[in-house]
């Protein structure tokens, strides 16, 4: 039996999935795995016999990745999965940013005891008017599920698009419109979209992106819309930027205090993925990952080991996975442990990612018990499992 703890709310979509070989836990310590949300675990303990952190959802800041690769445990999100949800609230936000929308629901609102409102409506609501975005160039920075999503749609509505992403993956190419302008240079968005609109992850390289710089070299009125991570836009910069009219509109998912007293700013309560549609395909895939890791040995979609696939156990054989640092001559060594044993190695793969690497073999009979032991003596050696 393998024991999964829930830390947040999983939709049943996802623990439905689960077989009969799987029960839920309340204690975490006893938890083969973990299913999360948004719960913080940076200060968790992990108990030595969690294999797998199931993240439903893209952004994994609340999980200590690092400390997890080290004590072997690998952690999954789900990308893609809340694509649809994250696009279509961009969409709002794109023609919010276009039109008065906001101003004049409250103009509305503030005029409600007018007896002659509607008379009122008809000469204030050329304030509100703003303009179409048919035809207009939308800079989208980061082409993956969900940028990918948003630059199709755009298009579909007849806007000029433009997309940046020095990393896009050969899937997401392949989703990605014809009609999508592809830019090698960020510069070139900045200075020649009217609207734009983020879709990276936080990281060393993008945290701050637009900034003081990015802000002066847009267009005057530049529309910036941000529903991936608020650490990717400078703050002050932003205000400045809203104050002097250099940027038209400010519109994002993240409220913040200092997002809350700018001028021009239209501030959502981190509504992207927060659908029932979303929460659903994001337990499903998360539970899905989670499973074939547990059973399989296979990892798909880790934010902190690389990606690998054997397939379904093979019927008559075994498998053993090895996690272990990224160094010179650790497959040797794990294969001169099954060759001192007298085990035929059928079928192996070694994967790296950074400083982490993962390898599985399948075996010609049951992993020994001693096999075990002289492969968690190597040194670099994290974790040793006997998949099936």
């Amino acid at each position: 039996m393998r024991y999964v703890h829930c830390l947040n709310n999983i939709s049943s979509h996802g623990t439905d999935l689960l077989t009969d070989s799987y029960e839920l836990t309340d204690d975490p310590a006893r938890a083969s795995a973990i299913l999360v949300r948004s719960a913080a675990m940076h200060d968790m303990a992990f108990g030595d016999g969690l294999l797998a952190i199931a993240r439903a959802g893209a952004g994994v800041n609340n999980i200590p990745t690092d400390r997890c690769a080290e004590e072997g445990i690998v952690v999954f999100n789900t990308p893609g999965a809340n694509a649809n949800a994250v696009k279509e609230i961009v969409l709002c936000a794109l023609l919010l940013g276009s039109r008065g929308i906001v101003d004049g629901i409250a103009w509305c609102r503030d005029n409600a005891d007018d007896p002659n409102i509607a008379k009122a409506a008809e000469k204030a609501k050329k304030q509100f008017a703003g303009c179409e975005i048919k035809g207009k160039k939308l800079g989208v920075i980061g082409l993956g599920a969900i940028g990918a999503e948003v630059a199709n749609a755009a298009v579909a509505l007849g806007m000029d698009v433009y997309g940046y992403d020095p990393y896009v993956s050969v899937g997401a190419a392949w989703r990605i419109s014809s009609a999508v302008h592809h830019v090698t240079n960020l510069d070139d968005l900045f200075r020649t979209c009217d609207y734009l609109t983020i879709h990276v992850p936080a990281m060393e390289g993008t945290i701050g992106m637009v900034g003081g710089r990015a802000c002066s070299l847009m267009k005057d009125g530049a529309v910036v819309l941000n529903f991936s991570r608020d650490t990717l836009v400078d703050n002050a910069a932003m205000a400045s930027a809203l104050a002097s009219g250099k940027v038209g509109a400010y519109i994002t998912d993240f409220a913040t205090p200092e997002v809350m007293k700018m001028e021009h700013a239209i501030v959502l309560p981190h509504l992207g993925a927060s659908t029932a549609e979303a929460e659903d395909n994001c337990a499903a895939m998360a539970v899905q990952e989670m499973m074939d890791y547990l059973e399989n040995g296979n990892i798909k979609n880790s934010v902190n080991f690389p990606a690998c696939d054997m397939g379904a156990c093979p019927a008559g054989m075994s498998r053993a996975a090895v996690m272990h640092e990224n160094i010179p001559s650790m497959i040797s060594r794990i294969t001169d442990v099954f060759g001192e044993e007298g085990v035929n190695i059928e079928n192996m793969t070694n994967k790296s990612r950074g400083d982490a690497a993962y390898t599985m073999l399948d075996l010609d009979q049951p992993v020994p018990a001693t096999a075990v032991e002289k492969l968690e003596a190597l040194e670099g050696v994290r974790r040793v499992r006997v998949v099936c």
